[in-house]
This record gives structure tokens, C-alpha cells and sequence, in this order.
């Protein structure tokens, strides 16, 4: 059935959530609930600590802890590498020691990890915070910046998670060259058919394999520390990488030089932003604690190991240079390079996992358009299956192989630093403002530790762009194309809602003309959704005008997205009775929740609002798009905005609505 007028914007679009770029939604958006409980383990005693730890390290630290695969390698192998000499080998060392400790130790589990949204970490978390609330205003123009910075801050951490599992597979299987180097050939192919099936398992879910990822990590650590430790024994002296004189002093000496190997000893912290994100699967005390027993203690141990070896070399052979696998006795050289290959495996499983995270939120806060989440566990609500994101990374991931198939992880090394350090230099600038506003931090504390944060973060970064046009242009190009998707998709909701919003009338004025028609009533409950629960939408009003009649309970629902992770199922549903068999139900979900529109119903009624399954109806718009119109938006972002509108996930499947039950009414819609 066809309407000239257009239909509701949220049957069709993402769920109503806090705007960043319209201040349209209604007033129960704009109020988040508030004391939303974490969803993180809480260890009651020593037992739980220890176990809720091991996990962290399988799922926390996979991706730093595959980085001795190739970091000391790139620091005098790479386009900005040095020779190996002895004070050379002491300076990468010494940098290599005081990143892990000024930004992974000093910067992540002292400072960031407090920044929490009800105990969430990640850079969507803190958007979720700081996004501008009511109207926009001078000062919400200005919090757009941040907005936006956090934005391209989650655009990179995609292409992050595009590179990880390329990069940490590539270097474990690049280990078969140090023991056969005829086998040379078939890195590349053995790389790509690993990666496909680790994508095509996604769909089955990690809950039976993920018990593994703690031990098998744990294994992993143990084995690079004795490895390390037998090195250290023999060549002491590199023991004193740990005085910060030999950093400045490799500095001093090769200037502009020794400013861009910085881009290859930025690898050795490449997981920071991993220990942030995954704070609300585990809670601080577990991830530190992981950290400290375990991750610290065996990453130095193998670094300064591969240093000890390099310093063993009398002669430097830059083509066959792999410290990782040649510090490994030859008889364990096999064993190490399939613990290897399963420590990448769960490193590039971590990643996978959170770009589906990562994509949830998006949803949810209204800058990813709608797509099919699986659970995949009955149990664990945060392990699910996104199909699209999955066969995108996996395309990704098998276009990096092949274009990268004769330089290995080393040219993708050059891809990599600037996701990282990019995303880095945001969420500092993201928990400046959270510890002025929220915590009333002091201007010169919160300046101090900026500044101290940044200088680490900016070098970094500013070294990191000398690899642009050697591969960093890759992570560039597809954060710029997620960038442009996200905030094109919130814009383009923002002028359809504000399109919407003109054509909807007040509720009081709809009961009153609804007297006056006298309207037949049959039996039933029709369920509207709506972005604006307080004024009746444009499917009921068409409904009305085409089919003449009304059933006898109408239920008005508004989902709402608030800015805090989960909202429990206590708090779900806030039901009103309007009159005349008239129901508001507003909806609450956190970011991290998938909307379910009958487990909605089933909440209403414990609030008095009976319905059932049997004789409700629900009723949708779908609005076909013209690029006509006089939004204000772009040519470009209008056709891209409609194409995204057309393969989104319909509202019948993302909000688990029966499908037998729905009925649409579509319209033209001039954007």
C-alpha cells in the first residue's frame, strides 16, 4: 500500500538514539537512564580473579603479545631501520622498554582505563558520553569536533582490525623460512586458506573455542619468556636498554633518522587500544592483573632477548634478519611456529570480534546502518556474528595478502602504525574532556598529563606518516571511506527525521479529531513505531486514511538508545495510557543491546499493557528515497545515503519483529 506522504522515519531507520547531528529526537532520548550496572565479571575471591584474568590474556593481550613477531625485526630491517650495532641495538631497547611503559603502563592502565561509561571502555564509549545533548547550539557545534575526531578514532580502529590478522598470521607463518627456506613460496597462499577459515568459523561462534584462547596464550607468553631469558643470561649487558641515556643518546645520533624508526617501535605497542575497548568484558583489576603477572614480564623478556641475539651477530644479513625465530633452538624452531600461528589466530579472533562490537555500538548510537546480528551464544550477550562485517574484513584481509605477498608483514608494518597511533592520539584527547567534565579534574593536572600523553602519541603518529606512500595511504583510505559511510548515514537520518518530524500532529490534537470521525475499532493490539512517542506518526494517520478503521488497542513504541552500555530489563519499558485505547511505550536499550520488539511487548505487560501474539499487528513505513530534495546534504552523501538505505537491514528483521504480522506503507520521500 502506497501513501503520498512519507512514512515514519524510525520503522524504517536506525533505532532513535542520542544525535549527534540532529537535535530532533524527543525528550525521553535526550535523558539516558543512569546507574546502568556493568557487565563485567566481578572475582569475589582469589579463584574467580585468577580465572577472569587467564581470560584477559587470551582476549586482552593477543594482539601486543604477537608484536616480538616482527617489531625488533622492522627497527633495523624496515625503511627507517639502523644497522645493528651495540649502542644502536641498546637504543631500540630502550625505546622499546619506555613505550610499553609510558604508554601501555603510565597512559592505558594508570589513566585511561578510569575513563568508563558504567564500566565500558572504547573509544564509542566515550563518544557515547560526550555527544551533544538537546539543542545544538554554540557550544554542542563545538563538541562536534570531538564527535567527529571519535569517529575517524572508530574508522581507524576498523582498519585496524583489517591489518591485525593479516600481519600477525603473515609473521607467524613467515617463521617457516627461518627452518625451510624452500618453502618460501607457500607463505602467502598458507596465510590466505588460515585466514579464510578463521572467518568462515566466525558464523559458529567463540564461546568453545574461546576457553582456549587463555591457556593457549598463557603457553605462548611462558615460551617467548625462557626463550628471551636464556638470551639475557648469556649477553647480560643488554640489560642496561633500560636506562633512558641510550633512547636520547640513539636520538642525538641519528637525528631526523632515528626520529622515524619510531615507526617500527610503535609496533611493540600496537594493542593499547585493545586493553581500553575490552575493559567491560573483564574489569580493570583482571586486566592489570594479566598485565603485570604475565604479558609485561614475558614481552620485555623476549624483546630483550631478540636484543641480546642481535648483539651476538658478527655478521648482519639484512634479507634473512628474523630475530623472533632465530633466537628459537633449532629442534623447538617448529613447535614455537605453530604456538605461534595459534597466538596470531586468537590475536586476529580478538580483532574480528571487536569490529562486530564495534559495529553494534555504532548501530545503536545511530552511525552504522542497520545490519544482521546473530548471537551466538545463550548465555554471553556480547559474543555475536555480524555476516557483513565479516565478509568485509575477510575480503580485506585476502586483498592485503595478495597485494603484500612478496614483502610479507614487513610491508604491511608499514600500514600499520597509523591506525594505531591515530586512534591513540584521540582517546587522549577524548579522556582530557571526560576528566574535566565528569571528574572536575584541575586544568593543569588534565594539561600535564595531555601534554605528556600527546608527545607520545604525536611523535609516534608523526613518525608513522613518513609510511604513508609506503602502505600507511591503506588504513588512511579506509578509515576516510568509513568515515564518510558514518557520518553521511547520521546525517542523512537526521534530515529524514527532521523531514518526518513536520508531518507528525500532536497527540492531543489526533485523540480529539479521532472523537470526532468516530472511527471504527476492531479487535486487536496495532503496534506503531515511532521516533516521536508524544505525537501520532504518519503510518497510523495514513493507516486511517486508507483502510478507514482502527484497532481497539494501538501501542505508540519508541526505542531509545541511551548512552550507557546496558539498561537492565527493570528499567526496560515505561508504559502510559494515552485514552481511548491508546498506549506509550518508550523502550530503552544501552548501546551494547540489540532491540527486540516482542520481548518489548512481553516487558509491557508486567506494566499492566496486556497484549497478544496471536492478534497484534504491526505496522511500518518504508520510504523510497529521491535525490531531489533541498536537505542541505551533498549530491554524493544523498546517493550514498540512499544506497545504504536500500541494503540496510529491514526493521521487520533488526527489531525481531514476526514477519507475518507486518504490515508496510511506503512512500517517496525527496531528501
Amino acid at each position: 500500500m502506497n501513501a503520498v506522504n512519507p512514512p515514519d522515519a524510525s520503522a524504517v531507520g536506525s533505532t532513535p538514539s542520542v544525535s549527534a547531528v540532529s537535535s530532533s529526537e524527543p525528550p525521553s532520548a535526550r535523558t539516558p537512564s543512569t546507574g546502568s550496572p556493568s557487565h563485567a565479571p566481578k572475582p569475589g575471591n582469589t579463584r574467580d580473579l585468577l580465572k577472569v584474568s587467564l581470560g584477559a590474556l587470551g582476549i586482552v593481550y593477543g594482539d601486543i603479545g604477537t608484536s616480538p613477531l616482527y617489531t625488533i625485526r622492522e627497527c633495523f630491517t624496515g625503511e627507517h631501520g639502523v644497522l645493528p650495532t651495540p649502542e644502536n641495538v641498546l637504543g631500540i631497547l630502550s625505546l622499546v622498554f619506555w613505550a610499553l611503559l609510558l604508554v601501555v603502563v603510565l597512559k592505558y592502565l594508570t589513566f585511561i582505563l578510569r575513563a568508563d561509561n558504567n564500566g565500558e571502555g572504547g573509544i564509542l564509549s566515550l563518544l557515547a558520553l560526550l555527544a551533544p545533548r538537546g539543542s545544538v547550539g554554540k557550544k554542542a557545534s563545538k563538541r562536534m569536533v570531538l564527535v567527529l575526531l571519535a569517529l575517524f578514532g572508530t574508522a581507524l580502529l576498523y582498519g585496524d582490525g583489517a591489518i591485525t590478522p593479516v600481519i600477525s598470521v603473515f609473521g607467524a607463518v613467515e617463521g617457516l623460512k627461518v627452518r625451510f627456506p624452500a618453502m618460501t613460496h607457500f607463505i602467502t597462499p598458507l596465510t590466505a586458506g588460515i585466514l579464510v577459515l578463521l572467518f568462515l568459523f566466525q558464523k559458529r561462534g567463540t564461546e568453545r573455542v574461546g576457553a582456549l584462547f587463555g591457556p593457549v596464550m598463557l603457553i605462548w607468553f611462558a615460551s617467548i619468556a625462557l626463550i628471551g631469558l636464556w638470551w639475557i643470561i648469556k649477553y647480560p649487558r643488554i640489560l642496561w636498554a633500560v636506562n633512558p641515556y641510550y633512547a636520547l643518546h640513539f636520538f642525538i645520533q641519528h637525528k631526523m633518522h632515528g626520529f622515524f624508526a619510531l615507526s617500527a617501535v610503535v609496533l611493540c605497542i600496537t594493542g593499547g587500544e585493545a586493553l581500553y575497548a575490552d575493559m567491560g568484558h573483564f574489569g580493570r583489576r583482571p586486566i592489570r592483573l594479566a598485565w603485570f603477572a604475565v604479558a609485561f614480564p614475558a614481552l620485555l623478556l623476549n624483546y630483550f632477548g631478540q636484543g641480546a641475539y642481535t648483539l651476538s651477530l658478527s655478521h648482519f644479513d639484512k634479507a634473512s634478519f628474523s630475530p623472533f625465530f632465530q633466537v628459537v633452538p633449532q629442534a623447538l624452531q617448529l613447535p614455537m611456529i605453530g604456538i605461534a600461528t595459534a597466538a596470531a589466530i586468537i590475536a586476529s579472533q580478538a580483532l574480528i570480534s571487536g569490529s562486530y562490537s564495534l559495529t553494534r555500538q555504532a548501530v545503536q548510537l545511530g552511525y552504522w546502518p542497520r545490519v544482521s546480528i546473530i548471537h551466538t551464544s545463550g548465555h554471553a550477550e556480547g559474543q555475536i556474528y555480524i555476516p557483513e562485517i565479516n565478509w568485509f574484513l575477510l575480503a580485506g584481509c585476502l586483498a592485503l595478502v595478495f597485494a603484500f605477498r612478496h614483502e610479507g608483514s614487513s610491508g604491511l608494518a608499514a600500514a600499520y602504525g597509523i591506525a594505531v597511533t591515530g586512534a591513540m592520539s584521540i582517546t587522549s584527547i577524548l579522556f582530557a574532556v571526560v576528566a574535566y567534565e565528569r571528574w572536575g579534574w584541575a586544568r593543569w593536572k588534565i594539561g600535564a598529563l595531555l601534554t605528556l600523553f600527546l608527545s607520545l602519541d604525536v611523535a609516534f603518529l608523526l613518525a608513522n606518516s613518513a609510511k604513508i606512500a609506503a602502505g600507511g595511504w591503506i588504513t588512511l583510505t579506509i578509515a576516510a571511506a568509513l568515515y564518510a559511510l558514518m557520518t553521511t548515514w547520521k546525517a542523512g537520518r537526521a534530515a529524514l527525521e527532521s523531514f518526518v518530524q513536520s508531518a507528525i500532529l500532536p497527540m492531543d490534537l489526533f485523540l480529539c479529531d479521532l472523537d470526532e470521525r468516530k472511527v471504527p475499532r476492531v479487535p486487536g493490539t496495532a503496534v506503531f513505531m515511532t521516533s516521536n512517542p508524544d505525537g501520532a506518526p504518519v503510518v497510523l494517520l495514513h493507516h486511517i486514511k486508507h483502510n478507514k478503521l482502527l484497532h481497539e488497542q494501538v501501542v505508540l513504541l519508541a526505542v531509545v538508545t541511551d548512552r550507557v552500555p546496558e539498561v537492565p530489563a527493570s528499567r526496560r519499558v515505561a508504559v502510559r495510557e494515552l485514552g481511548r485505547g491508546f498506549f506509550q511505550v518508550i523502550a530503552h536499550y544501552g548501546f551494547m543491546q540489540t532491540p527486540n520488539v516482542p520481548d518489548i511487548l512481553r516487558c509491557c505487560r508486567e506494566a499492566g499493557l496486556h497484549t497478544l501474539d496471536a492478534n497484534t499487528s504491526y505496522f511500518l513505513g518504508r520510504e523510497t528515497l529521491l535525490t531531489t530534495g533541498s536537505s542541505g546534504l551533498a549530491r554524493w552523501r544523498k546517493a550514498l545515503f540512499s544506497f545504504l538505505s536500500r541494503n540496510a537491514k529491514t526493521a521487520t528483521s533488526f527489531f525481531g519483529i514476526p514477519p507475518n504480522r507486518v504490515v508496510e506503507m511506503g512512500a517517496q520521500i525527496e531528501l
